[in-house]
């Protein structure tokens, strides 16, 4: 067995499918938001010197968009005091080390490794006032994110192997979030903003239901989330549409991990999700 033995949990045609359609879409999405921004550069280079772009924009009672971006999915990790001091048996049913060919282990590090991942939603905005917003932008999130572990293994001896496993979570999130929106004074044809909000979360992809079809562990989390969310961005006003770019935080206020006793979850304490967001806006 070598060092780097990679244990994966991901089985079957499903996810091969599931990987080449997120790639698909992810490339499509860089491409048309490159058009845009190429569209929006020559567009906006044309009008700095006339008068501003839909000067009456922003007095609507209301409007709609779409959203296109990407995110980066992570896991806020906060480990057991002494999990490195515990060991697990193959034959310990109360905490049980399951996949791992030896006779007793010890959990040495675990660490979460985040991924790039796409967003598409719809926007909502609701005019407050001359300086907010409330706008409702539900999305459909795509992303994973990976548990990477380093085991040490014992089998037969008593100097341990070290052994790296890598547990992979996908994530398929309907999400609902409501912001409230504070624009400063529009300079031109640029009008830069804060938000914040929160926002409940769905994983259609949760493995929390899923049972294991083979001698492998998984690892599982909880499908419904709630996010407290911060952001920024600018607005740029072109003469056919509103064009913003946005980056925002999401955190999630709850422990997602469902717990097994196994010596992947036996060591994390708690583990909340985090998403970090770069959005392009049509409105």
């Amino acid at each position: 067995m070598t060092d780097k033995a990679v244990l994966y949990t991901k089985q079957g045609l499903a996810p091969f499918f599931y990987h080449h359609l997120k790639m698909f879409m992810f490339r499509t999405t860089q491409f048309f938001i490159l058009f845009l921004l190429l569209c929006f550069t020559g567009n906006a280079y044309s009008q700095s010197k006339q008068v501003p772009n839909k000067p009456d924009y922003d007095n609507a009672p209301y409007h709609f968009g779409f959203l296109l971006g990407i995110n980066e999915m992570l896991f806020t990790l906060k480990t057991t005091p002494g999990y490195q001091n515990k060991f697990y048996f193959t034959n310990d049913l109360e905490h049980p080390m399951p996949d791992q060919n030896s006779d007793s282990a010890n959990l040495f590090n675990v660490e979460a490794a985040p991924t790039v991942g796409f967003v598409i939603g719809i926007i909502g905005n609701l005019r407050l006032g001359q300086y907010f917003d409330l706008r409702f932008t539900p999305s459909l999130t795509f992303g994973e994110r990976n548990l990477d572990y380093t085991i040490k293994n014992y089998y037969r001896s008593s100097t341990p192997e070290m052994l790296y496993v890598s547990k992979n979570i996908q994530s398929t999130y309907v999400e609902f979030p409501l912001w409230v929106r504070f624009k400063a004074k529009r300079i031109h044809n640029v009008r830069p903003y804060i938000l914040a909000g929160g926002k409940y979360s769905l994983d259609l992809a949760s493995n929390s239901k899923k049972k294991a079809e083979n001698a492998d562990a998984n690892v599982f989390i909880n499908r419904k989330d709630i996010y407290a969310l911060g952001g920024v961005g600018f607005d740029f006003y072109t003469a056919y549409f509103k064009f913003g770019t946005e980056i925002s935080m999401s955190y999630g206020l709850f422990d997602i991990l469902k717990r097994d006793n196994t010596i992947y979850t036996g060591a994390i304490d708690r583990m909340s999700s985090k998403i970090f967001q770069i959005s392009f806006t049509f409105e």
